[in-house]
């Protein structure tokens, strides 16, 4: 009854679910990981942004590297803006997804070190590749500076490229360490994503807060391909159930009409027989 299961048609099926299966289970395994990674991010930034801020130098030093756990903490700074050594990171956008810069500015503490200090966006309309942007000043004198301390950035984590060869004090990603080489001063490690004092007339735009992943997203997907894989051998049954069903009653209707063929066939011989007896009796009266 089963036996098309070997033919090739559904050999090739049976395979294709086989495999299916396992590739939808590593999947759903994934977007778990995924949705459990972006749990852990968003109650990181979440503890971070609500506890109180801290002096810099308490989470960071020169050659220090930020790691999560230091990620988006709220940190304070006391000293005045260095503009002299200014630059501008290139391709940043802001919340309307517009394209220019963020003002990156030294700033030095009373000890001497210095900490890169991320004013904000600013726009690039209007302005050549090699030219540099005209860019507010910050405030004068000594000030403190709050802010959110952030990692150096790098290609493997921002996916934007390290160009070469830009412009003067034009950069594509925020390096402590490069920046310590060009400024030929001790620079923490990371930077600081300024939230105050707020800057005159809106300018540089602040940086808003990180935004919360869509963590719960990643469970649904979860979920749906576990759903996937567990559906794959229900419709391969309900398949076979099927095509076994049409066989079955194809066959019983061809059981059916091969009686009433031999019937109609054993007809046609007594006829025959009539007939022959018939032509047999003219026979013998002539």
């Amino acid at each position: 009854m089963y036996r098309f299961l070997l033919s090739r048609q559904w050999v090739i099926l049976t395979l294709v679910a086989l495999l299916l299966i396992p590739t939808m289970i590593r999947l759903g395994i994934w977007q778990m990981h995924r949705y459990e990674q972006r749990t852990a991010r968003n109650e990181l930034v979440s503890e971070a942004l609500a506890a109180e801020p801290v002096p810099v130098t308490r989470l960071t030093a020169p050659g220090h590297e930020v790691g999560a756990g230091e990620r988006y903490r709220r940190v304070t700074a006391r000293g005045h803006f260095d503009t002299d050594g200014e630059v501008v990171v290139r391709r940043r956008t802001n919340a309307d997804e517009q394209v220019g810069y963020h003002v990156l500015t030294p700033f030095v503490l009373a000890d001497g070190k210095v900490l890169l200090v991320n004013r904000g966006w600013i726009p690039g309309d209007g302005l050549g590749r090699q030219a540099f942007p005209p860019v507010p000043a910050p405030p004068r004198g000594e000030i403190t500076v709050t802010g959110r301390l952030m990692p150096d950035e790098t290609t493997e984590a921002s996916g934007i490229k390290d160009l070469k060869g830009l412009p003067d004090r034009q950069v594509m990603l925020i390096d402590s360490e490069e920046q310590a080489r060009r400024l030929g001063a001790p620079v923490l490690g990371g930077y600081v994503v300024q939230t105050a004092p707020e800057p005159k007339g809106g300018t540089p735009q602040l940086i808003g807060e990180p935004g919360r992943e869509n963590a719960a997203l990643n469970y649904a997907y979860a979920v749906q391909w576990w759903l996937f894989a567990a559906g794959v051998p229900v419709g391969w049954f309900v398949l076979v159930r099927r095509e076994a069903r049409e066989r079955a009653e194809a066959a019983a209707k061809r059981g059916t009409g091969e009686p009433e063929e031999a019937e109609g066939e054993t007809d046609d011989t007594d006829n025959t027989d009539d007939a022959d007896d018939a032509e047999g009796a003219e026979r013998a009266s002539v």
